[in-house]
């Protein structure tokens, strides 16, 4: 990347020491990660008692054709199953707050490709303003009319099928299947596994989260677990976009947690978390657990490096202070990509070694030109990057300048790739990790992805402890 050897006033923020290696996981890594998310693929260890028991346990809703009015076209034989997290508050889960209805505090669409050698998780944030399609009213719920709002009224307008048909009119993508786990179901999954390990960089004190935790590495059991990835204004930049990131962290480290050894070789403890899983998921009818443990079958060879998880690309409205837009052509590109099942396969696992969430920039606009700074902090967000400040340069510059340290070294390089044109600096005195963008009068903006691998996001190999 032709690094330059200067010694400008060095970043100010510190962070943590830089990552470890992350280590391969284990084969069927992919099956316990999807069943975190409320998508059971089940387990080649089933006996027939168990295998009566668990089917028991699922609940099924069904999604007719007339729910769902024009489907698109299914272009590949790759298996698409929408995901929600459900905040339904009335019964266990009224001690969150009290509000009529249901909502989805989580929407992911879990893409596995034919041949089950890949699978991406897209998420789609609740603050997303996008057109509603019409939904016919049900039992329970009043339907919906065409119209600009938030993603997650469908599914307090019109349900599970209204959400079903809204992501597929949003994306052009044909839904095969749907998985709704609630609150309470959330914490008896991370329960059965004896809790979920994250590192936190400080203290997180939410009241309405419920939340209240110490800054380092801990065990995070059921209460806690959701209260973690539920907290918004307590945590990182206070943005739903941030709590996605969280989310897609603590997932991964559930996965890794499921799949060792004291879950796997226990018989009691594997049991017990796939009966957790299945008590609290709901599924359509078509979505049997016979068909989950084929599924499970057929991808025993997928690894935790080909399990990639993305968010839709997006940026903050300009219209509606709070909300966010998607960003037109990528998500469109993105969406034509899954729904071809142009997804990459066999990655190697721990290629992407350092996701871009936990790349921290700060952002100075040495232009002269107002605004800019924001506008190049909305697009690296919008990309995955952490921004920690915004601010003017001292001085104007007429070079594009990326400063970073002999410990932010690894992550300078990933940001240089993605801009038209900028130079780079080594801060040798400094010790943050943390890197400087300073907008030059050269700056040309960033490259435009060009193939999925181009769309932010991270294989399943990290979580919030590897990549810290």
């Amino acid at each position: 990347m032709g690094l330059v050897d200067v010694r400008p006033a060095p970043p100010t923020e510190d962070l943590p020491a830089p990552s470890r290696i992350v280590p391969r996981w284990r084969a069927w890594l992919w099956v316990t990660l999807s069943a975190a998310l409320g998508v059971l693929v089940g387990a080649a260890t089933f006996v027939v008692t168990g295998y009566v028991k668990l089917s028991g346990n699922v609940r099924h809703e069904q999604v007719t054709k007339a729910d769902l009015g024009t489907q698109p076209i299914k272009i590949s034989k790759a298996m698409d199953i929408l995901i929600v997290g459900s905040d339904q508050r009335n019964g266990a889960n009224a001690k969150y707050g009290k509000f009529p209805g249901e909502r989805t505090d989580t929407i992911i669409l879990a893409h596995i490709s034919p041949k089950r050698d890949g699978a991406l998780l897209i998420s789609f944030p609740r603050d997303s303003l996008v057109q509603l399609p019409a939904c016919a009213p049900k039992k329970g719920v009043p339907g919906q009319r065409p119209h600009i709002g938030m993603i997650n009224e469908s599914f307090n307008s019109g349900g599970i099928a209204c959400t079903w048909k809204t992501i597929q009119a949003l994306t052009g993508i044909h839904i095969d299947h749907f998985v709704k786990v609630d609150f309470t179901g959330f914490k008896a999954m991370v329960n059965a596994i004896g809790g979920v390990q994250v590192c936190l960089p400080e203290a997180v004190n939410d009241k309405k989260a419920l939340l209240h935790l110490p800054a380092g590495k801990q065990i995070l059991r059921g209460e806690q677990a959701l209260g973690y990835v539920r907290a918004r204004y307590s945590l990182g930049d206070g943005s739903d976009i941030g709590r996605i990131q969280r989310q897609q962290m603590f997932l991964a480290s559930m996965a890794k947690k499921a799949m060792s050894g004291e879950t796997l070789t226990n018989p009691t403890a594997l049991f017990g978390f796939l009966d957790a899983v299945t008590k609290s998921i709901t599924t359509d009818p078509d979505l049997s657990l016979g068909v989950m443990k084929d599924l499970a079958m057929s991808a025993k060879g997928l690894t935790a490096g080909q399990i990639r998880f993305v968010t839709t690309p997006w940026r903050y409205s300009v219209t509606s202070p709070g909300r966010v837009e998607w960003v037109h052509p990528q998500a469109d590109r993105l969406f034509k990509m899954v729904a071809a099942d142009q997804i990459s396969h066999n990655v190697k696992s721990g290629e992407q070694k350092i996701p871009k969430s936990q790349i921290h920039i700060v952002v100075e606009n040495g232009t002269g030109s107002q605004g800019l700074g924001t506008q190049v902090a909305a697009e690296l967000e919008q990309r995955g990057y952490h921004i920690v400040k915004i601010a003017p340069a001292r001085k104007q510059y007429a070079k594009t300048v990326i400063k970073y340290t002999p410990n932010g070294e690894g992550r300078a390089p990933r940001l240089f790739r993605e801009l038209k044109k900028s130079t780079t600096y080594m801060v040798k005195n400094g010790q943050t990790q943390t890197l400087v963008l300073v907008l030059g009068a050269d700056w040309q903006g960033m490259k435009p992805p060009k193939t999925l691998d181009d769309v932010e996001g991270f294989d399943a190999t990290q979580d919030s402890c590897t990549a810290s």
